[in-house]
């Protein structure tokens, strides 16, 4: 992910520019601070699971049966403004937007020159971070759904919290946990470290994908919050293996993980109005 070396055709650039950045992304990890980071992602995770397990259980005893009996019922016309808000979570949406996107970078990126083709270099390594954070939590969360086997809400005739077939492997019973929730939650947070100033708009996308998930009946509250639980664990787990390669980010002395100055979005717009050598 960083400039291909120059001279040698566009085509050589780019396979120049997209071997360095794999290189990169799989090599062993180099920052000094790595090991403080782990300690203090193990202790975040740590909390997090308890947590989010205590709610996970609290909800499937109190919660998910009178939540989804209050619900509309499933294929109620007037919810068709829900059902457009909740494709903007699917994962295979979500997954080849941010997809294409990267791949448009990279494929721009050996055009440029000088500073511009450090900015998209830049762009480059977020994006390929955003993309992961999302991708790495889905792959987990598809397979514990299929192990865990829990129905879906209404499957079986009932509103039953606790309607189980352990590794069924059937979309029916794919409820826990929610892939809506995983992708949103993801995607929320690798926006949000990626560029801070978005977090409130990005807790509010993330929010609005959950409740419809809820209101279209396709969820339980708690398989929500374990796809949250999922998708934000994933996240970090990718944020960790940038940063332990110094990608993207930066590791403080305190295995605070920041992320570093990326291009400005004017010099973006300059290079989108018309790349040029420089």
């Amino acid at each position: 992910m960083t400039a291909p070396v120059a001279g040698t055709g566009y085509f050589g650039r780019l396979a120049t520019s997209a071997g360095t950045s794999l290189a990169q992304l799989v090599r062993t990890p180099s920052h000094s601070r790595r090991a403080i980071a782990r300690r203090r992602l193990a202790w975040h995770w740590t909390w997090l699971v308890a947590g989010c397990a205590a709610a996970i259980i609290v909800l499937m005893l109190a919660v998910d049966v009178p939540t989804i009996s209050a619900m509309p019922a499933r294929g109620t016309a007037s919810l068709w403004p829900v059902r457009i808000l909740t494709d903007f979570g699917k994962d295979e949406y979500v997954i080849w937007a941010v997809g294409l996107l990267l791949l448009l970078v990279v494929v721009v990126t050996p055009m440029l020159h000088g500073a511009r083709r450090v900015s998209f270099a830049a762009l480059e390594i977020r994006l390929a971070f955003i993309f992961l954070a999302v991708v790495v939590p889905n792959a987990a969360g598809e397979v514990l759904k299929g192990i865990i086997g829990r129905g879906r809400p209404f499957v079986g005739g009932s509103a039953n919290a606790f309607n189980y077939q352990l590794f069924a492997w059937q979309g029916a019973y794919a409820s826990l946990p929610s892939a809506h929730a995983i992708t949103a939650c993801a995607l929320a947070f690798a926006i949000a470290v990626v560029w801070p100033r978005t977090r409130y708009v990005m807790a509010v996308y993330a929010i609005a994908i959950l409740v419809s998930r809820l209101v279209l009946l396709a969820h339980h509250p708690s398989d929500v919050v374990a796809g949250g639980l999922v998708g934000v664990i994933g996240a970090m787990f990718v944020r960790q293996w940038f940063a332990s390669r110094r990608l993207g980010f930066a590791i403080h002395d305190d295995g605070r993980i920041v992320s570093l100055p990326g291009p400005s979005w004017a010099t973006l717009k300059g290079v989108a109005a018309g790349p040029r050598a420089s």
